[in-house]
């Protein structure tokens, strides 16, 4: 596995932010959340995905959402002031991120888009969340990564049944 420091690595260290390093083997093409969170024995409530969307306005925002959740669009417009937002196409993620599908980290994106992170995550000390790398995760504390990319805690998800 590419070992080295990602961008969000490099950001977290410059702003002495404490993170851990969580690996996992890739080969097997499972790289969902949910699969990611099984291969680093994690609970998925405590893993969360990144996900770019755009709004009417052509502004870019980025959703941290807990793997397992599905984002509702309806509650993720009406956080951002939007009267729509969806879902970025895959080929546009690393143009406008840096980051390829799959490696997708909230923190060192190419541009600080705003960022808005589920409640759900209030009720963690802890996050996981892409370290910027297929293979590469990183458990850190919630409050710092709100700090970091100036994340709004907002409902975000569809309610299951």
């Amino acid at each position: 596995m590419a070992q080295g420091k990602t961008n969000a690595m490099r950001i977290l260290d410059a702003k002495k932010v404490p993170y851990e390093i969580l690996t996992y083997q890739n080969e097997d093409g499972k790289i969902d959340g949910v699969s990611v969170a099984q291969k680093i024995n994690k609970d998925e409530k405590l893993v969360y995905k990144t996900l770019v969307a755009e709004g009417n306005s052509k502004q870019v925002y980025v959703f941290i959402i807990p793997v397992g959740d599905e984002l509702d669009m309806k509650k993720a417009a009406k956080a951002v002031g939007e009267k729509r937002v969806e879902m970025i196409a895959v080929k546009d993620i690393q143009r406008l991120t840096g980051y390829i599908r799959g490696g997708c980290s909230p923190v060192g994106m190419k541009k600080q888009y705003p960022s808005f992170l589920d409640l759900e995550a209030a009720k963690l000390e802890r996050i996981i969340i892409s370290g910027g790398r297929i293979g590469m995760q990183m458990e850190l504390n919630i409050e710092d990564l709100q700090l970091v990319i100036g994340a709004k805690l907002m409902e975000l998800v569809k309610w299951k049944d």
